[in-house]
């Protein structure tokens, strides 16, 4: 528990900022209309595309054995959420072709 909580008292600047950047991603993705949702999921499977090759980079240097199971959850996580996007992109715009 001590090392817990020491880690959080020598991060507290970077976990304030990744809390801040929760309510923020939360608060622009809740006012997005649905007309840009397509394009914008677009453009977030390309950032994320290239967050899985940060990891997979990040994973091959890491050290400790701590280390490498967050990189692999990275990569797996971040794999899952491209394809999900993908799929879920593939499904709005098959709502917009002329049925047969």
């Amino acid at each position: 528990m001590e090392n817990i909580l020491g880690f959080f008292l020598l991060h507290r600047e970077a976990i304030f900022i990744v809390i801040l950047s929760i309510f923020l991603g939360i608060e622009v993705i809740s006012n997005v209309p649905a007309i840009l949702h397509t394009p914008l999921m677009s453009g977030a499977n390309a950032i994320h595309g290239v967050v899985i090759i940060g990891a997979i980079i990040v994973l091959g240097h890491a050290d400790s054995s701590g280390t490498k199971v967050l990189g692999f959850l990275a990569v797996i996580l971040g794999t899952l959420n491209v394809v999900g996007g993908f799929v879920v992109t593939d499904r709005m715009l098959e709502m917009f072709k002329k049925k047969k």
